[in-house]
């Protein structure tokens, strides 16, 4: 950590130019000499990517930022807080502790927060970042964590061990396997449950479910997490000797509220098929990613199209997690139809469970993106090839 970036003026500096363009800064002459110009750059350059993500680090006069990477790879402050509101208790370790943001979060759960950082320059920033955000239960290990671990008075246990491994980059190229992370947490399972019973284990959202649960025990519950109907995280939850059902539980953070659905996982569902209705429903992007597209039949208790085209339909307007639309026409996938009802138009476009792709449908039919109209090509339950026009309800 660098503190003569901390000088005002230029504090005042990066703040003004929060926003700007890096390259044409970069060409600029240095107006503090005593400072290295890039690491002001990159100072500006990490405080703009934190406007939307990071709001309550933005607003905050004398932050430090590490490197871009690292602002790009942390949790946003919505996933963060909605993250800390999964679990409770008095103690927790971060082993991976990074930029602090879950940490800043689960701070105001926890009595008392441990902060392990392998990187000494980055532990020192979010030390002094606490400060500035008057965190005072949070405490900085500029340390490997399994040392931190073993440090622990004896019988003593944490309520809870929070992990964000970080794949290794020699593992680049492989199936996404958490053992190919680090810290390696399938080898270091039985380790961790001798300083804790509850573990919280975020990952990339494109790790699939199945393999994670392949190489972990003891997993209770799976936490899928998008941001915007953009799948952000996956959150397992394991606590030690934990032998029952698994549930997968989806949240899918919009502005004005957050959408929720949850099923257990391997129990049979018998979802109910129909051709078209009124009204077409399309899941959000954390229950697509969570796979229980018989569940969503099931609990909501409307039609899927298709077995494999995962949309659903009803003749009464219900309340959903995702998209919904009102039917206006319904065609087939061929070219007469397609003549009279789509052949340069403007609308959007979706596929499911559909052979031709987006692009393929727009050149071949010439048909122009955006405007009100929303396009699905899928497949019912006849297997016919179809087109349902609709309109979107917001």
């Amino acid at each position: 950590m660098n503190p003569s970036i901390l000088n005002q003026n230029i504090q005042q500096y990066i703040t003004q130019n929060s926003g700007a363009s890096i390259t044409k800064l970069a060409l600029q002459k240095n107006p503090f000499p005593e400072t290295d110009w890039i690491l002001i750059l990159n100072q500006i350059e990490a405080k703009t990517k934190a406007k939307e993500k990071l709001p309550t680090w933005f607003s905050t006069e004398n932050i430090i930022y590490p490197g871009k990477v690292s602002i790009e790879q942390t949790s946003s402050e919505k996933t963060a807080a909605y993250k800390a509101s999964l679990i409770t208790g008095k103690t927790l370790i971060d082993l991976t502790g990074g930029f602090g943001v879950d940490d800043y979060y689960f701070s105001k759960k926890f009595k008392v927060v441990a902060h392990c950082e392998i990187n000494n320059d980055l532990s020192e920033i979010v030390k002094h970042n606490f400060k500035q955000l008057e965190v005072k239960n949070c405490f900085c290990y500029a340390d490997d964590s399994a040392n931190i671990l073993n440090e622990s008075e004896p019988g003593f246990k944490w309520d809870w061990i929070y992990i964000d491994p970080s794949r290794r980059n020699d593992a680049k190229g492989k199936v996404f396997m958490l053992q190919d992370c680090l810290p390696n947490v399938p080898e270091s399972l039985d380790f961790y449950f001798e300083k804790t019973d509850s573990i919280l284990i975020k990952t990339a959202p494109l790790l699939d479910i199945s393999a994670g649960l392949s190489e972990l025990k003891f997993v209770k519950n799976v936490h899928i997490i998008a941001l915007e109907n953009e799948v952000k995280e996956l959150l397992f939850e394991i606590h030690n000797h934990y032998s029952g059902k698994i549930t997968i539980k989806t949240a899918n953070l919009i502005k004005d509220k957050t959408e929720t659905f949850e099923f257990v996982l391997g129990e049979l569902e018998y979802p109910s098929f129909h051709l078209p209705q009124k009204f077409l429903y399309e899941p959000n992007s954390a229950i697509m990613k969570s796979g229980g597209f018989d569940e969503v039949s099931v609990s909501f208790q409307i039609n899927k199209l298709h077995r494999h085209s995962h949309l659903y339909t009803s003749d009464e307007l219900i309340a959903f997690p995702g998209r919904r639309f009102e039917i206006e026409k319904v065609i087939s996938y061929n070219k007469n139809d397609m003549k009279a009802e789509l052949l340069n138009q403007q609308a959007n476009i979706t596929t499911r469970n559909f052979p031709d792709s987006v692009d393929t449908i727009r050149k071949k039919w010439k048909i122009k993106n955006g405007g009100n109209l929303y396009c699905f090509f899928t497949t019912d339950k006849n297997d016919t090839k179809i087109v349902l026009i609709c309109r979107k309800i917001t």
